[in-house]
């Protein structure tokens, strides 16, 4: 299995309902945010030049299953791992944990676009450089 990025991330009171814990909806935020850190790492990003033009990958498949709560100033271990790569698409595995205690694991599908205009995208296959960036975090 690929090794896995850790970042962390402190709930804050605004990440909070009215029952005092996590809204689901905020997961899915908490995930972007470790994805693009983690692709940070590697000199990528969601959205970066490519060959002249504009590529990025945006996000068709969302979802997190959740399995115990968390609260305001808690802080999360976020792993972030690939679990697949596609020729068009890469599929991320995230795990969120409280003191060793898994909390909630997401997985996240994006897809690599040209960007043709500011409305329009085309899916394309992931450049070899991009890939070969990708691959490497999953050996």
């Amino acid at each position: 299995m690929a090794e896995a990025f850790h970042t962390t991330r402190r709930i804050e009171f605004a990440d909070t309902d009215m029952a005092g814990i996590v809204h689901f909806a905020n997961f899915f935020r908490f995930m972007e945010s470790a994805e693009v850190e983690f692709l940070r790492t590697k000199g990528l990003s969601v959205s970066l030049p490519w060959e002249g033009q504009k590529i990025g990958f945006p996000r068709v498949s969302a979802s997190c299953d959740y399995l115990r709560p968390a609260r305001f100033e808690d802080v999360l271990d976020v792993a972030v791992r690939i679990q697949s790569i596609g020729k068009k698409s890469v599929t991320y595995a995230f795990e969120f944990a409280k003191g060793g205690e898994t909390v909630a694991r997401g997985q996240v599908t994006s897809v690599c676009c040209r960007v043709i205009s500011d409305q329009q995208f085309e899916a394309i296959e992931i450049p070899m450089s991009i890939r070969a960036k990708l691959e490497q975090s999953n050996r």
